[in-house]
């Protein structure tokens, strides 16, 4: 090879390398601008919701078209190469002026903007409220509102204010929480934006009071007391579908009370365990709690939930059956009814063994 073509070959290669040199430090200074505040002056506070079940890629895509970040691109890749896995769904408020540091931060953190109304859906047990309590009033902690729920000195001061609704049976020993079943469920917004956990609890039993008010008559007739109505109400609440007919299911409950048999629910073995599991299991019917009605008869101590006017209908004028039994299918929701155990059984390998084989 001439000295010439020896002197060229290694002038391409050189400037290959510079070339090279000059990509990877140009890709790295972009890539950082991109990383950097899309505005550091900026003043502006954007509303960013990011839905749930969204990708890293589909979380980059939404706050570039919010005008938060430079590139949704580099946002995936950056977040991707530095591990950040763990972002979680809401409504943000972010700015321009962040860096994509700071915004991992905050989607990490699930530091949420607090909801405009406070959503309180049927069926929800005291701790499912107290997530949604303090999702409305982030200033509050959790553990503080569940002890404000659970406090004798408060629970006494509500049942003064609200005698027709409250009364010391909600304080008995085995009652797992004073107040389960007595926050009723529906949209509520308070006028105080710092309300405290007391104030929120309040407005709830003051809504069940006030809810409770056409029914006392047919109570006071039937010689149920609000406690034993509201337990009815909350098991039917817990064990019906949106597709069911409650009064048929209130019925069933009704009927193995006046057989003197147990009513044998899996939502108050799951209360007692203290756990929301999709499936009970035959190790779980031994759990030794009052509210498990699997050994215990007639109704647990007290409500394993809140329950809608729906369940409250169904528990004072359930309908007219000689059913016993009744089993659900979960994949369609749709709830078959039996008067006698071998009926019963045989549904059950009809409709729940064979389509879960």
């Amino acid at each position: 090879m001439s000295k010439s073509k020896g002197k060229k070959i290694t002038l391409i290669i050189s400037i290959i390398i510079l070339v090279l040199i000059i990509a990877t430090f140009s890709g790295y200074f972009y890539v950082q601008s991109q990383l950097e505040s899309k505005d550091a002056g900026s003043k502006k506070e954007i509303i960013v919701e990011i839905p749930s079940g969204s990708n890293v890629k589909d979380i980059g895509t939404i706050l570039e078209d919010a005008n938060v970040i430079n590139s949704g691109r580099v946002f995936s890749y950056y977040v991707k190469y530095t591990n950040e896995n763990n972002l979680k769904a809401g409504k943000y408020q972010l700015s321009p002026s962040m860096d994509t540091d700071d915004i991992v931060k905050v989607l990490k953190n699930g530091k949420t903007v607090a909801p405009e109304k406070l959503i309180i859906p049927e069926g929800y047990s005291l701790d499912q409220i107290a997530d949604r309590i303090v999702n409305y009033q982030p200033n509050l902690k959790k553990a503080d509102v569940l002890k404000v729920m659970d406090d004798p000195t408060f629970v006494k001061k509500m049942i003064q204010k609200y005698p027709d609704t409250l009364t010391n049976v909600v304080l008995g020993k085995d009652i797992k929480h004073p107040l389960e079943g007595y926050l009723y469920p529906a949209t509520y917004t308070l006028k105080d934006s710092n309300a405290t956990a007391e104030a929120i609890v309040e407005e709830m039993i003051k809504a069940t009071d006030m809810n409770l008010a056409p029914y006392r008559d047919e109570l006071a007739k039937k010689k149920k007391t609000v406690h034993e109505f509201l337990t009815m109400s909350s098991i039917i609440e817990k064990e019906a579908t949106q597709n069911v007919d409650r009064k048929k299911i209130a019925s069933v409950f009704y009927n193995r009370l006046e057989e003197n048999m147990r009513l044998q629910t899996d939502p108050t073995v799951l209360y007692a365990l203290g756990k929301h599991k999709d499936r009970t299991l035959y190790s779980d019917l031994k759990v030794d709690s009052p509210y498990n009605t699997y050994r215990v008869n007639g109704l647990p101590p007290g409500p394993i939930s809140n329950s809608g006017q729906s369940s409250m209908e169904a528990a004072l004028y359930p309908e007219k059956t000689d059913f016993l039994y009744f089993l659900a299918n979960t994949k369609s929701g749709k709830v078959y009814f039996s008067k006698t155990l071998e009926e019963h059984n045989r549904l059950k390998e009809e409709h729940i063994t064979n389509n879960q084989e």
